[in-house]
């Protein structure tokens, strides 16, 4: 019987609260479809070729709490840092695609960061409608 698998690490990350979503980005919508505002994923793959907008994440599902794997805009996401993941069913569904060391998955980690910021402000070109609650703005807002 072998022990534990050895831990790996990650790119963790959190779903944003609030989403902009419908025509010119005016409705909000809490997380997204499969995860809920603020839950931590963890980024198993990338897809280079597409820059980096698409991401495969593991954690918990909105509607059942169970261990999900599921393809996820970058701009969902915010706070990307680089995590020790020792959890079994996330390191059973990564299949040994983490970063190599921390420093790979800081680097990943950065650059996740700043093309989700840039993907949330290209996406929906119109301006924010009057009291939004989405990501860009919860961060500028004072208090």
């Amino acid at each position: 019987m072998s022990g534990p698998p050895a831990p790996v690490w990650l790119v963790a990350a959190n779903v944003v609260l609030w989403r902009r979503y419908g025509d010119l980005g005016q409705e909000l919508r809490p997380g997204t479809k499969a995860y809920r505002g603020g839950a931590r994923v963890y980024v198993v793959d990338t897809y280079p070729g597409m820059g980096h907008q698409q991401l495969t994440t593991v954690g918990h599902g909105r509607h059942n709490g169970h261990w999900i794997t599921i393809d996820t805009g970058t701009r969902h996401l915010r706070t990307f840092r680089p995590q020790l993941v020792y959890a079994p069913a996330v390191l059973k569904r990564c299949g040994g695609r983490g970063s190599g060391t921390r420093e790979e998955a800081e680097e990943l980690a950065a650059l996740l960061e700043r093309i989700a910021r840039e993907e949330r402000h290209a996406h929906h070109a119109a301006p924010h409608p009057q009291g939004c609650l989405c990501h860009e703005c919860l961060t500028v807002t004072p208090g």
